[in-house]
């Protein structure tokens, strides 16, 4: 075979290719058997082999993914991505109607309905009918791209069909999910694998788009369907029906199953018969999405900040299901709260298996009165947590024993204290459930500010036996760090520097990295002014932690009760073995009294400081930083797009300071 009938036979099997996997993963509905198809694939696959000059980025061979990235890279959307405002009752559907008819003056509007999948949402960029790039939804305006991991998704198109005349730049939103079948294959094999399994199909979409080895999310078994046109060259389709049926035209997926909708009635009954076929489906739907069709429409009625006005989320009520309690267990969280779980005989709740339920706290263990081996209702929370709302009353049943929170950790042993409703282990710093966590937070900028121990090399290290608690952070050696994923002569040169400039540490920053339940930066910040040193403040008693003003009880017997714990005594102990050096807090200004008394809040963004840095000053110059406005604010700070906390200032009368006012207020006189 020459070079030009290689060329001309390789064009014309990804074009037969691209056609098969249209209709097998867009409209399910293929032409031709698995082994048609193979044999097909394979002689593709053996020609750009024999041809490597002739392997081009959009051939459907190219769906193995690419060796793995340090992050993933920030991308700002060409139009931002927006939620929708999410609706339960008929009643606020016709009521949407109304307002609808009303803002465009008309008495009759048609709209397009379609099902509210369950995935993650993308934007998917096309020029000259070649996908270039992908990316995440993000906070709306800027995504993380995703594109090597998108290719690796057969329903997604890599080029457009050139006889549809697609345009010369196409912009389209699309959600990416995976089909329940799969979904529970994929668990099944992650389970044997001894690999904590995902908890519904959502998850398992997203924690597969978002991976760092696209090799990976090569071998989850992904899918995609698109529902708008963000951006067009040349003229945009006028309805959004009519954009549903040029994305099919191009090959793009989209939503089988859709209607467009005369009345507002109409609407009303495909959102009942679509619940009612919801448990067929082979993937998850939460709801209905309901849009004013023409594009004219949805131009004149516009968006609010997140959300279009011309469009809703029409949702389903929750499921629920009833199954058997096996046994309650405790699990213990990164922050020591402890939570009780009922390990339930798997039960199916629309399509998804549930086998654990969480169960919140002791208070509402006993409310429901749920124990062993009762009979329960379960619901999917918002359609997504499972959750046991009651227990089911079985005539004749002989129930156990209620069930009682455990008065030592389940896993360090070290004591169980209660607040409120919760309880929690007291173990922080050496409680391995808590370590990872413990040692994030020990690192954080208003800790111990140490660069470059972030959440990955944390788990590696706790992972791997080289940090039991947190003084081991000082006897880590570089050898080690370079046995670490990522870590390199530099890398490791640069953390073992950052952790030797943490051993200098005020004691307002210390008591703020031990992680103590109720001490953050501003109590941190009065115990250290209070008692001066380290070793007054941990022979200090409850009785004498009350006295200092700020502090409560609560805080009290949180203080008391971890400076009682001989584990985390003994953590501090070896902390300043290892070279920790504790200064007393840096003293306030002398300008301190101008604020004393003053109350600020942050809205938008600052230039000159970060957050902390912000908080830090106002404290150092004796006033508090509160996270909503109230009438007793003294002044809210308006950096670059300030929120919904400037307008409330503003219907209060509260003095709003810029940026430059708020530092004119803080420097030195």
């Amino acid at each position: 075979m020459t070079h030009n009938q290689a060329k001309e036979r390789i064009a014309a099997l990804r074009l037969e290719v691209r056609h098969h996997d249209h209709l097998y993963y867009s409209k399910d509905r293929p032409e031709i058997s698995d082994a048609e198809y193979d044999r097909l694939f394979r002689e593709l696959v053996e020609l750009e082999t024999a041809y490597p000059d002739l392997l081009t980025s959009d051939s459907p061979t190219q769906r193995v993914g690419a060796p793995p990235i340090d992050e993933l890279a920030k991308v700002p959307h060409e139009k931002p991505m927006l939620s929708l405002d999410s609706i339960t009752d008929r009643e606020d559907v016709q009521a949407f109607d109304t307002r609808m008819k009303r803002e465009l003056e008309t008495d009759h509007i048609v709209y397009t309905v379609e099902p509210k999948f369950d995935g993650l949402s993308v934007e998917l960029v096309y020029d000259q009918g070649k996908f270039v790039r992908g990316s995440t939804r993000g906070d709306g305006r800027t995504g993380e791209e995703v594109t090597v991991n998108l290719r690796t998704i057969r329903a997604l198109p890599l080029q457009l069909r050139h006889d549809s005349s697609p345009p010369a730049h196409l912009v389209v939103r699309g959600e990416v999910y995976m089909r329940l079948d799969e979904f529970q294959s994929l668990n099944r094999r992650m389970t044997e694998r001894g690999e904590e399994a995902f908890a519904n199909p959502r998850n398992a979409a997203a924690g597969s788009l978002r991976m760092l080895d696209s090799r990976v999310t090569a071998s989850r078994p992904l899918t995609v369907t698109c529902y708008d046109i963000m951006a067009v060259s040349g003229p945009a389709p006028p309805s959004h029906w009519d954009e549903l049926e040029a994305l099919a035209g191009w090959s793009l997926p989209v939503p089988a199953h859709r209607r467009r909708c005369r009345s507002i009635e109409e609407v009303l009954a495909f959102h009942q018969s679509t619940d009612a076929m919801r448990e067929s489906l082979p993937f998850e739907i939460d709801g209905i999405v309901v849009k004013v069709d023409r594009r004219d429409w949805q131009d004149q009625l516009g968006s609010k900040s997140r959300s279009p006005r011309w469009a809703i989320a029409y949702k389903f009520a929750p499921r629920k299901e009833i199954t058997d309690i096996q046994d309650i267990v405790v699990s213990v969280g990164r922050t020591g709260t402890l939570t009780p779980l009922a390990l339930l005989k798997p039960v199916e709740v629309g399509g998804v298996t549930i086998s654990r339920a969480t169960l919140h706290n002791a208070d509402e263990v006993a409310r429901k009165d749920v124990r062993v081996g009762d009979r329960v209702k379960v619901e999917r929370a918002g359609d997504v947590i499972p959750a046991i709302t009651e227990r089911v009353p079985v005539p004749g049943e002989q129930r156990q024993d209620p069930f009682v929170m455990p008065d030592h950790c389940p896993v360090c042993g070290s004591a169980v204290a209660r607040e409120g409703a919760y309880f929690y282990c007291t173990g922080q710093t050496v409680c391995v459930a808590q370590l990872k966590g413990a040692i994030e937070h020990f690192a954080s900028k208003s800790a111990l500010n140490i660069d470059g121990l972030g959440k990955k090399t944390v788990a590696q290290l706790v992972d791997r036996g080289l940090v039991r608690d947190l003084a081991d952070l000082y006897r880590l050696t570089k050898e080690q760090l370079l046995t670490l994923e990522g870590f390199a002569e530099r890398s490791a040169t640069l953390l073992l520097a950052s952790i030797e400039r943490s051993k200098s540490v005020t004691l307002d920053r210390l008591l703020m990295g031990l992680g103590i339940r109720q001490v953050g930066q501003h109590i941190a910040r009065v115990l250290a002014q209070r008692f001066g040193t380290l070793p007054q403040l941990m022979a200090a008693t409850e009785a004498e932690f009350i006295q200092v003003h700020e502090i409560g009880p609560e805080i009290s017997a949180s203080l008391a009760s971890f400076f009682r714990e001989d584990r985390n005594r003994q953590v501090i102990a070896r902390l300043v073995e290892r070279g920790l050096s504790i200064a007393p807090p840096a003293q306030a200004t002398s300008s301190s009294h101008a604020l004393a008394g003053k109350t600020f809040v942050f809205t938008g963004g600052l230039s000159g400081y970060s957050r902390d840095e912000a908080k830090q000053l106002v404290e150092q110059h004796g006033g508090t930083v509160s996270s909503s406005v109230s009438k007793k604010t003294s002044y809210v700070v308006a950096g670059t797009d300030p929120g919904s906390k400037l307008d409330q200032a503003q219907k209060l009368g509260v003095t709003v300071l810029s940026e430059g006012e708020f530092t004119d207020l803080v420097k030195p006189a």
